[in-house]
């Protein structure tokens, strides 16, 4: 058997991750796992076939800048996800759908500790 990869499971800092927990499950993710009931520093939440693992990380680490990665979901209904994501509430942080120049269709959202979820179907 050849060696392959299965998938990615991306971690994602978060200062709280009770509430990043609470802001996935608005986007339609369900709670898989967390080391501790009360006050959670990791877990993994998943919608579909996407798994994505939350991390506390320490105020210290917030102090600098940190450029964290945007995360690219491919989805193939951007205007239904999209306007499901708006009536959860969940839009806060969001751009608009719209067409790119690299041949995209898409809109991002950040969670409440700013990392960058895009979600896109190419045209």
């Amino acid at each position: 058997m050849e060696p392959r990869l299965e998938s990615v499971h991306p971690v994602l800092m978060s200062r709280d991750v009770g509430r990043a927990i609470r802001f996935y499950e608005s986007l339609g993710f369900k709670l898989v796992g967390q080391d501790s009931v009360h006050d959670p520093k990791y877990a993994r939440v998943r919608r579909d076939d996407v798994e994505l693992h939350l991390q506390w990380h320490d105020a210290r680490e917030w102090n600098y800048p940190n450029d964290r990665p945007a995360y690219r979901f491919l989805v193939p209904d951007v205007d239904g996800l999209y306007e499901q994501f708006r009536e959860s509430g969940a839009l806060a942080r969001a751009t608009t759908v719209s067409e790119t120049p690299w041949g995209t269709r898409e809109f991002h959202v950040r969670d409440p500790d700013m990392n960058s979820l895009q979600f896109y179907r190419w045209l």
